[in-house]
């Protein structure tokens, strides 16, 4: 630390702004009615059923199912998992799901994407993706050009199967570095991988096509036999491309087409309103939080505030989904309570930091001196404190997550005794106290340190004074 240069405190400084400006306002352009998003803001952030409603669909089976299919009650039970898999797909965490098992329903609540203005239900249920059933099979349809698009039963039904979505573990978007290319990577259950061996060893040098019922969406060709249960999907994709192939395959494990019973808007428990007035007291907070850290501790108050800044825009930015790897996180009032929570934790590292640099100054350190030790004893306190919150966290995301978070997959073990029980206000608490405290160790372990070991550099700023201590020292 002792090589950071002057300019260090103003790069920082202008990336912390910028940052946070691009974080709660986005970029967008918009021409006539149509609006491009280059780069999420606040506004793009999806609100919790409790904050702004939601829609509460039922779907049933198709007439004569229940003749079809021998086992109905685990079928309705994968058809509910798959239903499950399309929301996590979509970042869709605050959500309920039953299977009224007597009228083979599954009742589905969840809330309204973040630029749904004219709350349509039915146009809302259509992000859940379509209720198709997925099939891979031989060969393609007579015509096909590479253009995905929808075909006649009868065309579909002409081409064998070889496997269907229910043999699918799982299937993930994959960077293929030898090839610069983007793939989507296949998990398949050990009975889809024996089929899928049998069919690619009799289809190599020849097509297989991927469909949701009637609507052929991808056909790559086979290279050679794909036996251990693994195959890629590779083409002329993009990042968006395989995104979506993946999330298609994933959400089309559905053991029949399910049809839309009923569709119905549900109003927020507490609304639009609460949410704004935590927000506005939030920043009414922070500004008198902020006046606080100046008058108490000069030049680190100033600099924690900027921390502080930072922190907050970081939170946001990975809620709305800015860094483009997944969309906007679902944000309810509990987990407004986590953001302003990690805000307080901010506020306390900083705090102890800016006691342990007067400490220093009282026993006779010169400035620099206080500055390496006083933030190397306060790291320890920190990083407990901090440590104690994500352990809290990762518990209550574990035990009130989906079934395919990671936390979730990680506390099996533990909460295998209580069965699922997803809830996405807590989960919300949860997911916003860990990213509060992974940039609470960004901004107010590492850029507080390098921006003060920064500006301290300047003769302006050598004395005791302007790091809250009124003594003599050593001003070297």
């Amino acid at each position: 630390m002792k090589n950071i240069k002057k300019p260090v405190f103003f790069i920082v400084l202008a990336f912390t702004l910028l940052f946070g400006y691009l974080a709660l306002f986005g970029v967008h352009t918009q021409y006539g009615d149509v609006r491009t998003t280059w780069i999420k803001g606040v506004d793009d952030i999806r609100w919790g059923i409790d904050i702004r409603g939601g829609v509460d669909a039922s779907f049933t089976p198709p007439e004569g199912a229940e003749e079809e299919v021998e086992d109905m009650m685990s079928a309705m039970n994968g058809a509910r998992a798959t239903i499950e898999t399309r929301m996590i797909a979509r970042s869709i965490t605050d959500y309920e799901i039953y299977v009224d098992n007597n009228n083979y329903k599954i009742i589905v609540r969840f809330p309204w994407q973040s630029q749904d203005e004219d709350f349509d239900p039915e146009h809302a249920v259509n992000e859940l993706g379509e209720m198709a059933s997925l099939t891979f099979r031989e060969g393609v349809p007579e015509g096909w050009q590479g253009i995905p698009g929808e075909w006649p039963e009868e065309v579909v039904m002409a081409l064998p199967e070889v496997i269907t979505g229910m043999d699918v573990q799982r299937a993930v978007p994959t960077y293929n570095s030898q090839s610069d290319s983007y793939e989507v990577s296949l998990e398949l259950k050990s009975e889809g991988s024996a089929k899928f061996a049998t069919a690619t060893g009799r289809m190599v040098g020849q097509p297989i096509s991927i469909w949701l019922d009637n609507y052929c969406f991808s056909a790559p060709n086979v290279s050679e036999q794909i036996s251990g249960g693994r195959a890629s999907i590779s083409g002329e994709f993009t990042r968006e491309d395989v995104q979506d192939l993946a999330n298609k395959i994933n959400g089309g494990a559905l053991p029949f087409k399910l049809e839309i019973d009923s569709v119905n808007t549900i109003s927020p428990t507490v609304g639009e309103g609460a949410r704004d007035a935590m927000l506005f007291a939030l920043m009414v907070a922070f500004c008198a939080i902020a006046l606080f850290m100046i008058v108490l501790y000069k030049l680190p108050g100033f600099v924690a505030v900027i921390a502080l800044l930072g922190q907050v825009a970081g939170m946001f930015a990975v809620i709305s989904g800015f860094f483009g790897y997944a969309a906007s996180f679902t944000l309810t009032i509990p987990g407004i309570t986590g953001l302003i929570l990690s805000v307080a934790m901010g506020v306390d590292a900083n705090v102890i930091t800016g006691e342990r640099i007067k400490e220093e100054l009282r026993a006779g350190k010169t400035i620099d001196g206080s500055l390496a030790s006083g933030f190397k004893r306060a790291f320890t306190a920190i990083f407990d404190s901090n440590i104690t919150l994500i352990m809290i966290a990762f518990v209550l995301m574990g035990a009130f997550g989906t079934p395919d978070s990671f936390a979730n997959m990680i506390l099996t073990p533990v909460f295998f005794m209580f069965g699922p029980s997803p809830a996405g206000a807590i989960y919300s608490l949860g997911f916003t106290l860990i990213v509060g405290v992974i940039f609470n160790f960004i901004y107010a372990v590492f850029a507080s340190r390098i921006m003060l070991m920064s500006i301290s550099k300047f003769k302006a700023f050598r004395k005791p004074s302007f790091y809250g201590y009124k003594g003599g020292a050593n001003n070297g």
